[in-house]
């Protein structure tokens, strides 16, 4: 894994992220929504979701898989995000999330970098791609997130970013050179 531009660049990739993605209001808005401090303190105490904000997590991530997520139980969904939130294995966090109807890594990645206290990435073909990988498709065995995580933490801890700035940037840079 290698960054294909300056770490320097980030915070300008990011912002040019914003600029674009502001440009798609409803995305841009439901993203503002989970990510809202409010929220994602309440989560954090609670340690889960409900079905209801598992459904617009993953329809922000991706909403042509969004609606299977209807095929989970409430129940579910509380008991599963819990121990996702809860234990201290990353081999079961990586995988527990994925026994959800409709989740794969990408979108359990989203509800960990938006509501685990610790940071973490969302894995997405862009962001992949813009560290020197060219993997498609949702199939990410655990030695390869385990790297990826701690590639993207440290890149992030080192360029004094938060996870969220660095995958807007991987993001973008992806969008304007791939």
């Amino acid at each position: 894994m290698k960054l294909r531009f300056c770490e320097s660049e980030i915070p300008y990739y990011a912002k040019r992220f914003l600029e674009y993605f502001s440009n798609y209001e409803a995305q841009f808005e439901l993203e503002q929504e989970l990510t809202n401090k409010t929220l994602v303190d309440k989560v954090q105490q609670q340690e889960y979701l409900d079905l209801n904000l598992l459904k617009k997590v993953a329809y922000w991530k991706s909403p042509r898989r969004a609606d299977r997520i209807d095929l989970n139980s409430e129940s579910d969904v509380k008991e599963i995000t819990h121990y996702a939130f809860t234990t201290q294995s990353e081999r079961v966090r990586y995988g527990i999330l994925q026994l959800l109807d409709g989740v794969r890594l990408p979108i359990a990645s989203v509800i960990l970098q938006f509501y685990h206290k610790e940071p973490y990435p969302i894995i997405d073909v862009r962001a992949l791609w813009s560290i020197g990988i060219d993997k498609k498709g949702n199939n990410y065995p655990f030695p390869f997130w385990q790297k990826y995580v701690a590639f993207c933490r440290d890149l992030a801890k080192r360029n004094n970013v938060d996870m969220r700035t660095l995958d807007r940037a991987l993001w973008q840079y992806s969008r304007e050179n791939q």
